[in-house]
């Protein structure tokens, strides 16, 4: 009897055990990373009765933890991968949208200013086309500060985020080693404990990309996509954010060492901070950069070009547009007195790259700011020979000392500093600064046009100058020459040029003098229409308005390439949810069936106790008998 009362009560525990695990299972259902639990059942240990043995009932061998190693390591790498392409992907679009529609990007304002360059062509004495001309150029710049500005806060954001990220890492890190101390310390783990560290693993792999590696013990490491120690057994990283050496306002992600604080680039970070670090590098400052160089080829070329012209009053043109000059930063350690200035020596040279340029055993290198790869230096520095390095010339002040480093930035704040450098309509300089008039008794049909000036400089390009043709096949500039004539041929002289249209005839002659003021001529503003057309970019093999279209089309490029990819990211990430839900996850149905099995068994554990109850029952009132 003794023994149905043991076998009973022992059905009767493990029994209520098991459906406090179901309901375990049951409640947890929607805790994210909860692993479903299962009784595993054993039976009890026989007692010999002479003749055999008899069962003493059931007992709980173990509460398992139903999971799959492998399935949750893929759950949590597609989940750092995924985090990292999201994240990329998100920013990346704010900047395409900011370039491509119509209320922020530059194309607009860029053709409305050059559409106001031919109007003024087409009536160079109109005060209304010079006026609109300036309004639209000053629309034009601030187009170019105002997306440059928007680019900066987006920069703030990603060291905001990388701040915020890092006191993100360190807590759950914390919490990672602390959870293995506990685990380690227990004879058995606890499977809640299980679920909530790789809950946290997987969290934290969400920010940093990377691999959780079991040691002996029970714990687990966790390294970063680049292999940085996060967590290794008990005891956490931290990681921290520091100032750019050469941008103090820019941050950058470091790792704390006893003694050191190591600092971590975009490749050895994945996840959320690995997609910060890689859309600042790989998106926003090329972005921010080859911007700065259209503005910057817009304000060289266009003053040059400007330059060549005059005013309303008679003048020379002036700038037109105010450019800023590259910068030049120097590294937070350097230790010697030399300060490097900057200019722009060959704009078709310049590409935007952001470069290191490095005084080394008594020479200047340098290298790409991004890959380390080394461009090629010449000249020493001084005034006379400044150093010149992807079209930028550089000028050294000072001393430099052995390891000193220097980043220049050649086009990244252009577009930001780019404004309008005249006020009065009239200083606009449309008309050529000189011109060309046919004799009135001329008796050929030859009309001269196409005046333009190849060499502002040319110290006798306003002095007057007499062509007079002999015949039809030669002719003298100031009694010179004579010089073959060759119909359709430019004449040149003096660093001036023109066309003759029609045929000249014997005794015709052409005058080319100095512009004067208040001139209807529009010959340098037809040059500057045909600005945004000209070949100035990239050795000569781009135009500034291909610039323009090439930008925008590749930031949409890469923003759909990185939508892309965070979309076939998110299918895997999907099914590797799936395939680990398939082991790990809570089925109501199969819990519902567990469930009434085991009340059921229940049920009938207590039909036996009740049985022995009766029977011990019945001996003892035998006994009052």
């Amino acid at each position: 009897m003794a023994n149905v009362l043991t076998t009973g009560t022992s059905a009767l525990i493990a029994f209520q055990r098991a459906l406090s695990t179901v309901g375990h299972n049951v409640a947890n259902i929607k805790t994210p990373g909860y692993s479903r639990q299962q009784v595993e059942f054993a039976t009890g240990t026989p007692r010999d009765v002479g003749v055999g043995y008899i069962g003493s009932g059931t007992r709980i061998s173990d509460i398992r933890r139903v999971a799959d190693d492998l399935a949750n390591a893929r759950l949590i790498d597609s989940g750092g991968e995924l985090a990292r392409l999201q994240q990329l992907s998100t920013l990346t679009g704010r900047v395409d949208s900011l370039m491509s529609e119509s209320a922020t990007g530059i194309a607009g304002q860029w053709s409305n200013f050059f559409d106001a360059v031919s109007a003024l062509s087409s009536n160079a004495l109109a005060s209304a086309e010079r006026q609109s001309l300036l309004g639209d150029a000053k629309a034009l710049t601030s187009r170019f500060q105002q997306l440059h500005g928007e680019f900066g806060r987006l920069a703030s954001e990603v060291d905001n985020g990388l701040v915020a990220g890092a006191t993100e890492v360190n807590r759950l890190a914390g919490q990672i080693a602390q959870l293995n101390a506990r685990i380690g310390s227990a004879t058995t783990a606890s499977p809640d404990l299980l679920d909530q560290r790789d809950q946290l693993i997987t969290e934290l792999v969400g920010w940093t990309g990377g691999t959780a590696v079991a040691q002996d013990g029970g714990a687990i490491n966790v390294f970063s996509s680049g292999g940085q120690a996060l967590v290794v057994g008990s005891q956490a990283s931290q990681l921290t954010t520091v100032s750019d050496p050469y941008r103090p306002e820019r941050q950058q992600l470091a790792l704390q060492a006893p003694g050191q604080t190591v600092r971590i680039d975009e490749r050895a970070m994945g996840g959320r901070l690995g997609g910060l670090l890689e859309f600042r590098s790989q998106v926003l400052d090329p972005t921010q950069a080859e911007l700065g160089r259209v503005a910057l080829g817009l304000g060289l070329h266009f003053n040059a070009g400007h330059a060549a012209g005059v005013d309303q009053y008679g003048a020379r043109g002036g700038d037109f547009f105010a450019v800023p000059a590259p910068v030049v930063s120097g590294h937070a350690g350097n230790t010697g007195s030399a300060r490097l200035s900057a200019s722009v020596a060959d704009l078709a040279a310049v590409d935007g790259r952001n470069l290191v340029v490095q005084w080394r055993d008594g020479a200047w290198s340098a290298s790409d700011a991004g890959t380390g790869a080394a461009v090629p230096v010449a000249g020493t520095g001084t005034a006379d020979d400044p150093l010149r390095v992807g079209g930028i010339a550089l000028v050294v002040n000072g001393t430099p000392a052995q390891q000193d480093r220097f980043l220049l930035q050649p086009t990244a704040q252009v577009a930001g500093g780019l404004a309008v450098a005249i006020t009065d309509p009239g200083r606009i300089a449309a008309a050529s600064p000189v011109r060309v008039d046919a004799a009135l008794d001329n008796l050929g049909t030859g009309k001269p046009s196409g005046i333009r000036v190849d060499d502002a400089a040319h110290a006798a390009l306003a002095a007057p100058a007499s062509i007079e043709f002999l015949d039809g096949d030669q002719y003298t500039i100031d009694g010179d020459g004579p010089f073959p004539y060759t119909p359709g041929a430019r004449i040149e002289a003096n660093g001036w040029s023109f066309v003759i249209d029609g045929v000249p005839a014997a005794g015709d002659a052409f005058t080319v003098g100095p512009t004067g003021a208040g001139s209807s001529d529009n010959g340098n503003a037809a040059l500057l229409a045909g600005f945004d057309d000209l070949r100035l970019l990239d050795g000569g093999n781009v135009s500034l308005n291909g610039a323009i279209s090439g930008l925008t089309s590749a930031v949409g490029s890469t923003a759909r390439h990185a939508a892309y990819a965070a979309e076939a990211q998110a299918v895997v990430h999907t099914q590797a949810q799936s395939a680990r839900d398939s082991v790990s996850g809570v089925n109501l149905d199969e819990e519902a069936a567990n469930m009434l099995q085991l009340q059921q068994a229940y049920q009938a554990a207590a039909q036996i106790v009740s049985t022995a109850d009766t029977l011990f029952q019945s001996i003892l009132g035998a006994v009052r008998r």
